[in-house]
């Protein structure tokens, strides 16, 4: 016996078939889920110290510095420069910028110093899609200092930006 289904009933049931197959496909897809990180609160009683713990949060998290950019201490192809060491490489990267004025263009205005090897591509940090503000860029460059030199910003450095 053969079933005489009416064409649009069957066009009907294919797209239904294969929605639902589709459907059933994408569940077994692991699904991963992305959250913001987490605020990270500034205030005027902090200390040096404590703006690099900030600024290491902040390089990790919303800063964007170590995911899939930076590196500290690897060596190999790498996208931008390792970090290792550059709170020590800073004051003498440029003749006349101190570490902190160097760390500051190159945060504010990365196109301006670009280590030979390596194309320029990084945002400024201050813009979006980072978007830091002036104090978590300070708590940045903090912890940037701390990476073989010593740190001596404070919410109240004037970094000329």
């Amino acid at each position: 016996m053969k079933l005489n289904v009416p064409m649009p009933l069957r066009l009907v049931l294919l797209v239904l078939g294969t929605t639902g197959f589709y459907m059933y496909l994408g569940q077994m897809v692991p699904q991963k889920e992305f959250h913001p990180p987490p605020p990270v609160l500034i205030n005027a009683e902090m200390t040096t110290e404590d703006l690099v713990v900030v600024g290491a949060e902040l390089a990790n998290g919303k800063g964007q510095c170590l995911v899939g950019c930076h590196t500290i201490g690897q060596s190999g192809p790498m996208r931008f420069p390792d970090l290792d060491g550059i709170g020590a490489r800073a004051a003498t990267q440029v003749d006349g910028l101190s570490d902190l004025e160097y760390l500051a263009q190159s945060l504010y205005e990365p196109a301006a110093f670009i280590v030979p090897g390596f194309a320029d591509g990084m945002q400024a940090i201050n813009q979006p899609p980072i978007n830091l503000s002036d104090d978590e860029i300070k708590a940045v460059i903090a912890w940037l200092q701390s990476l073989g030199g010593t740190p001596n910003v404070t919410l109240d450095t004037d970094l000329g930006y």
